[in-house]
């Protein structure tokens, strides 16, 4: 059976304030695993007390069933690639991909074949005579990759390894990266702020908020079935609307009261208080006609509100349509460019169809998993414990 199982037992570390917060995790042997969050949510913390850079203050890190919480660094079957690559400028890529095996006594032979073979899993054997600084940002990053699986760890952890790259270049490697983990099989623990990252090479993914995993599972299950409002509006875009709980039906369905219209819900009546959120993605939004084909006004059927388009984002293959409901909440839908679309301009009245099987009502405040603009954290450096 393969290694690279880790397990986090009750984990915690404490800097001034909690950075994290009796975690428990259990990464399964050969698993694309992502810890996804905003700066300052203990994710990059957590991968350092894998790694063996920082001691827990309580808990423990096992890997292979083995207690690895006082096992030094250097000692661990891990390896770390960041986000500054760290690429000796002096060396060419061969000798940065074998200063590893050198350093651990390996002898030529084995480092020859070593090296050649994982340059050709990343690509790079026609590179292996360049130095650092004749490599594009890409190349670079796929070196370190290099480097990082020449010693054969049982865990490669990943810090963010993609964020000093140009957006193009992230959606292209980002593929590749799973690939290569599929094709190698050993362990990578991700850490990531994107998104788009996470929802696209992970197994599985944890949410994390103030040092504690939210919400855990796989990708589409996370994205389609939020635990919160925190998750629904940091995984992906979502449009949150304050609501009241009027009616709770069987099971998890219930019906909401937004302005003057009363929605059916499928999931979230269970648990739910009185005043929450209802949540849906702007995919499934639908936008229809505000008049009937005779040009009247008519009702189109339930859960059905009236809105008017305020501004068009064209985005190539689809379109961002904001729209403001009668009840003064602001929406979004994506309108895919299939030629098949009503005609939308500024100030047209449309009816909006927000399905009952996409609708969820969630508990939680509509703020941003940190309490400021996403956008702007996203842009920050990130803290070491984030």
């Amino acid at each position: 059976m393969p290694g690279g199982h880790i397990e986090l037992v009750s984990l915690s570390k404490r800097f001034v304030d909690m950075a994290v917060d009796d975690v428990d995790l259990v990464v399964s042997s050969g698993e694309f695993f992502s810890l996804l969050g905003p700066s300052g949510c203990g994710k990059t913390t957590t991968l350092r007390l894998i790694a063996g850079f920082e001691q827990p203050t309580a808990g423990k890190v096992l890997l292979d069933g083995a207690d690895m919480t006082n096992v030094p660094a250097n000692k661990r079957n891990v390896n770390t690639v960041f986000q500054s690559y760290a690429l000796f400028p002096f060396l060419d890529v061969r000798e940065n991909v074998a200063f590893g095996l050198r350093n651990r006594g390996v002898d030529k032979t084995t480092i020859r074949r070593r090296v050649s073979e994982v340059l050709e899993l990343v690509h790079m054997t026609s590179f292996e005579k360049r130095r650092p600084g004749q490599l594009s940002g890409g190349q670079q990053q796929r070196i370190a990759l290099a480097r990082a699986l020449v010693l054969d760890p049982a865990v490669l952890l990943l810090d963010e390894p993609l964020g000093a790259l140009d957006a193009k270049l992230r959606r292209s490697l980002k593929v590749e990266l799973k690939a290569l983990q599929e094709r190698v099989g050993i362990t990578f623990l991700y850490v990531t702020h994107d998104q788009e990252e996470a929802l696209t090479m992970s197994d599985r993914l944890a949410v994390m908020r103030a040092g504690k995993i939210v919400q855990m599972g796989v990708p589409k299950e996370i994205y389609n079935e939020p635990a919160d409002t925190y998750v629904a509006d940091f995984l992906g875009v979502s449009n949150l609307m304050e609501v009241d709980v009027v009616e709770r039906g069987p099971g998890a369905a219930c019906k909401v009261r937004l302005g003057e219209s009363v929605l059916a819900a499928d999931y979230g009546g269970e648990g739910t208080p009185d005043r929450a959120h209802a949540v849906i993605r702007p995919e499934r939004v639908r936008i229809e006609p505000f008049e009937s084909a005779s040009g009247r006004d008519e009702q189109a059927g339930p859960n059905r509100v009236p809105a008017m388009v305020e501004r068009l984002v064209y985005l190539g293959s689809s379109t961002q349509v904001m729209l403001r409901l009668a009840a003064g909440m602001q929406v979004q839908a994506l309108v895919q460019n299939d030629g098949d679309q009503i005609h939308l301009s500024h100030g047209t009245p449309v009816r909006v169809h927000l399905a009952p099987d996409a609708l969820r009502v969630l508990a939680g405040e509509a703020i941003s998993p940190t309490g400021e603009d996403l956008d702007t954290e996203k842009a920050a450096q990130h803290s070491l414990a984030g």
